[in-house]
């Protein structure tokens, strides 16, 4: 039996790293769109390899494909934790900006709930909303209390902060030999609040205020397989697929629109969407070759299914529609696109069930190149990332699987728009696994 002290700790320590993961943040003004930026939901060893995932099948945890839970031994209880340093730069011609951040990205354990059959439990981040920006003064006619008179400058603001998280069960069987199935199900929830606030130099002119909220709970599915294919003495392939289930979320948005002078709200309107949000489809598959324990190449192919897919629009006037993101409104100028993303990576050991230190170092390489999910005025996006990083031991020879592992990333996002803002990021991930050898019996000579 497993041992239930650790257990309760562990779930608490899973309830309090959910208030943690709450609090990340990205500065993006990208996130203004749709669920702002959509996480990299994999673990640090996971991110030291591009992010391949599909046929990954290495006993430390994978959350990109349930099916990998299987791989996990009776003696092993695995907990693992991220968090990441990041410099963002945006750019927009001759105008620069940097944001500096630090979050907490992910936590989970797992642990072998019988033969062939593995649990994995923990907590990741969906989406990231947050931005505060600008833009320059604009003359235009002047008003007081509805009475046009002469001009005035207007100056507009946007703001933004929330987003996405979800809290999963997961298992995976092996239902014969080489073959797996899992299947991860997550409570999907977080909300987020995106304001623009219209100001004018003429103190006594009405003041615009516009608040778009959102307080999403629904579930996501996902869905995985995988077959181990033994070609020879220390050589082997594993095939992977996962499926993530595409469905409406039941949630309300709503747009909440003041008009304030002298800071007395003088009118207020409300509007509301109910059942206004969908998640996609998506399909990945990935194949990886393993030798002799020491030597890993994998590649991943995914395709997310935005394009279609039911988001809140409310237009300028006081009604409101469904709209897929298309808005003759300039602030709104933006539609979803299909995300399609392939990723290469490897990892090298020397000598995993090596003495020496030198020989239990891992080493990590990767890269990705994903088309993003959000197209802003009619200008395509593109992104692509490299990366590399180090596992290294944190416990004796008997326990290979306890690492402090290290990864650093450059990610460039580059709009095809030359007027639009082009982002580069210089991320180290820093992931924590202790595995605790539960049953394990030491021989007293």
């Amino acid at each position: 039996m497993i041992r239930c002290e650790k257990i309760i700790f562990a779930l608490l320590f899973l309830m309090i790293g959910g208030v943690a993961l709450a609090q990340n943040g990205v500065n993006s003004p990208y996130t203004r769109y749709g669920f702002g930026l959509l996480s990299d939901q994999s673990t640090t060893a996971n991110r030291g390899m591009g992010g391949i995932s599909y046929g990954l099948r290495n006993k430390l945890i994978n959350v990109g494909n349930p099916a990998s839970y299987s791989a996990i031994d009776s003696i092993t209880f695995l907990f693992d934790a991220g968090i990441s340093l990041q410099n963002a730069n945006f750019s927009n011609g001759d105008l620069s900006m940097n944001a500096k951040n630090s979050s907490l990205d992910y936590i989970a354990l797992q642990f072998r709930l019988r033969k062939h059959i593995g649990i994995t439990v923990g907590l990741l981040p969906f989406s990231n909303i947050n931005y505060s920006f600008s833009s320059d003064g604009r003359e235009v006619p002047n008003t007081d209390g509805g009475q046009t008179g002469t001009s005035t400058t207007s100056y507009e603001s946007f703001s933004g902060d929330g987003g996405l998280h979800q809290a999963f069960i997961g298992v995976g069987v092996e239902l014969f030999k080489n073959f797996s199935i899992g299947a991860n199900f997550s409570y999907l929830y977080g909300d987020y609040t995106h304001t623009i606030t219209n100001t004018y130099s003429n103190s006594s002119a009405w003041s615009n205020v516009r608040n778009y909220q959102a307080d999403i709970n629904s579930y996501k599915l996902d869905f995985g397989v995988q077959y181990l294919f033994n070609l020879k003495e220390k050589h082997a392939l594993t095939l992977g697929a996962t499926y993530s289930l595409g469905h409406e979320i039941g949630s309300s948005a709503y747009k909440i629109q003041q008009m304030t002078s002298s800071s007395t709200v003088m009118q207020q309107h409300i509007d509301t969407i109910g059942s206004a949000f969908e998640l996609p489809q998506k399909i990945g598959v990935g194949l990886t070759y393993v030798y002799d324990n020491r030597l890993t190449i994998g590649a991943d192919y995914s395709l997310q299914q935005w394009s279609g897919v039911k988001f809140p629009h409310f237009q300028t006037q006081q009604n409101s529609e469904f709209d897929t993101g298309n808005s003759e409104n300039d602030y709104e100028q933006w539609k979803f696109n299909n995300l399609s993303h392939i990723s290469v990576g490897a990892e090298y050991v020397p000598n995993p069930v090596g003495r020496g230190f030198f020989q239990r170092l891992r080493y990590r390489v990767g890269a990705y190149y994903s088309t993003p999910y959000i197209q802003v005025k009619n200008s395509d996006m593109r992104e692509f990332g490299v990366e590399g990083g180090v596992a290294i031991p944190i416990m004796n020879h008997y326990n290979n699987r306890s690492l402090l592992s290290i990864t650093a990333q450059y990610i460039n996002v580059s709009p095809k728009g030359s007027s639009l803002i082009k982002e580069n990021y210089l991320r180290i991930n820093i992931g924590f696994t202790f595995n605790e050898d539960w049953f394990r019996k030491m021989l007293v000579q």
